[in-house]
């Protein structure tokens, strides 16, 4: 097998380097000198000590669009143009598709799940899985959020309680709330109770799983594996089905974690099958339900309803936790937008008594102001997945907000490009745009969705940010995703204090997704520790 993939890799690298030594067409586009022929700056921009240091250099340098060389000399559009970014992921979103490297890395941990279909069959996907994501069946959710945001809250404050110093202590919050997001997604979306909180995952197998799960595969990839990458989209489908079965980390963690989800989805499959009730609203159930109301032709396969579940298993805990990691860690260097969120929380919790209610509802979360400001800012600051990467199916001509100067002296307005031509869209560069966000795109500031001085447009599925990505290949749990931030942080808020212990300094490290790292502990893996204390 390994023989066979070796040859075929031999061969499609010839490919790779006559077909790029023949296609320039971006050769008038300017953009950082290439670090290696082989490599060009693929490796440097993996390798960046922060993540998104080196594009917000270059969009200064070059504009919100550029060229870079990738592996063996392509050119690779990279952008952060609004007007392109709309048109690549909505005008024309199934004209350009994911490119091969990224489909294939997320088939290896969730399958044949919606995230690695075609144009074809991502209508197909969506149209089944959208009723379990709809606006009044999430707002069913909101008990079960609330409660296990609770019990992260008494379980913080048993850790500090424990502890000798009365001020509080230090927690890796990142850890806890990766725990509290798994064991909400085992209620919300399978009616099932992982317990993972409680006991921190230590017998669970798939809590195993997931730990470092994309520090391990994806972080400072080896330069063996760039190249073997980039000849990917010249292998057939065939022999691409073996990568699961390399025997190197990269591939093996991927795989260990889909085969652990797929087993998991089985057994709670079989739970729910075994179960009695049969009214049950968990998204699952919902999506098996508008599965079967589906024309037969058209239905999801038990593959593919398996590969969903690992996708649900990973995004729909991991993302979220993370977020709420970076937020904390903003909010901690900041004690006076902390109190400003608690005067919230305090003005609803009256607004709620008044009228009866014992506890908030989503319309109360959506009326925090600030609250809401302060979440919005953490998604434009630390956006989840700094870039997300396509390819055009065809020849096309991509429109541009802001007009570039080529290496020629020419302005253009827009850029021909050809058919199979790679692009980068640059999301953590885009949520730092001067021209959209203001002069202080760079500073956190939360207020910038309250002025009223942005710049307006519609680009995203929420609050004019990139961060869910755009158009008919959205997120579709993006508003699963908020309504969790809002009543977690509503939550932690309103019962902790947060600080930002001296000493410690945090990285941003692309593993895929936007990971926080402790300078100088690389090897202890992602981790966000913040000095907590009780609120009194």
């Amino acid at each position: 097998m390994i023989a066979g993939i070796g040859f075929c890799f031999v061969a499609s690298l010839a490919y790779v380097l006559w077909r790029n030594s023949r296609r320039h067409n971006l050769k008038d586009i300017r953009g950082p000198p290439s670090h290696s022929f082989w490599l060009g700056s693929e490796k440097v921009i993996r390798s960046a000590a922060q993540t998104g240091d080196l594009e917000f250099q270059w969009v200064r340098e070059y504009g919100p669009t550029w060229m870079a060389k990738g592996c063996f000399g392509e050119e690779v559009l990279w952008t952060a143009d609004p007007r392109a970014l709309q048109y690549i992921f909505h005008t024309s979103g199934y004209k350009f598709s994911k490119r091969t490297v990224a489909n294939e890395t997320v088939r290896l941990f969730t399958g044949e799940s919606i995230l690695v279909t075609d144009s074809d069959d991502h209508p197909r996907h969506r149209r089944i899985m959208n009723p379990a994501f709809g606006s009044a069946q999430l707002q069913t959710f909101l008990p079960v959020f609330r409660h296990s945001a609770a019990r992260l809250s008494q379980k913080w404050k048993d850790i500090i309680q424990s502890g000798e110093k009365a001020e509080g202590c230090i927690i890796n919050v990142n850890e806890t709330l990766a725990r509290m997001t798994l064991d909400v997604l085992g209620e919300v979306a399978f009616d099932h109770q992982f317990g993972v909180l409680d006991n921190n995952g230590v017998d669970n197998e798939l809590v195993q799983a997931f730990n470092n799960l994309f520090v391990d595969s994806l972080l400072h990839p080896p330069s063996w594996n760039l190249l073997f990458q980039s000849t990917w989209k010249y292998l057939p489908q065939s022999i691409l089905y073996y990568l699961k079965y390399l025997p190197y980390r990269e591939y093996r963690r991927f795989s260990t974690y889909n085969q652990t989800a797929i087993r998991t989805g089985r057994a709670l499959i079989s739970e729910k099958a075994a179960g009695t009730d049969k009214g049950s609203k968990d998204i699952m159930s919902i999506l098996v339900q508008s599965n079967l109301l589906t024309d037969a032709r058209s239905q999801l396969s038990e593959t593919e309803i398996l590969s969903q579940i690992a996708t649900l298993l990973v995004a729909g805990h991991d993302t979220t936790a993370s977020t709420l990691t970076w937020l904390l860690y903003e909010l901690s260097k900041y004690p006076e937008e902390q109190q400003r969120i608690r005067d919230e929380i305090k003005a609803a919790r009256a607004q709620a008594e008044a009228r009866g209610d014992d506890d908030l509802l989503p319309s109360d979360l959506n009326g925090m102001t600030f609250t809401n400001a302060v979440i919005k800012e953490v998604l434009r600051f630390h956006p989840i997945a700094p870039t997300l990467v396509r390819e055009a199916n065809s020849d096309d001509v991509i429109p541009l907000a802001q007009p570039i100067e080529t290496k020629s002296g020419k302005i253009i307005h827009e850029l021909p490009i050809s058919k199979g031509q790679g692009i980068t869209a640059s999301i953590c560069t885009y949520n730092r745009l001067k021209s959209i966000w203001g002069e202080d795109a760079d500073q956190w500031n939360p207020n910038r969705f309250l002025d009223g001085n942005m710049e307006r447009s519609s680009l995203g599925v929420f609050a004019n940010l990139m961060t869910f990505s755009a158009g008919i290949r959205g997120c579709i749990g993006w508003r699963f995703a908020v309504l969790e931030m809002q009543a977690v942080l509503v939550e932690l808020i309103e019962n902790f204090e947060f600080r930002f212990p001296e000493g410690v300094e945090i990285i941003r490290l692309n593993a895929g997704l936007m990971i926080p790292m402790v300078a100088g502990k690389m090897h202890e893996g992602a981790q966000m520790p913040l000095q907590v204390s009780v609120v009194s």
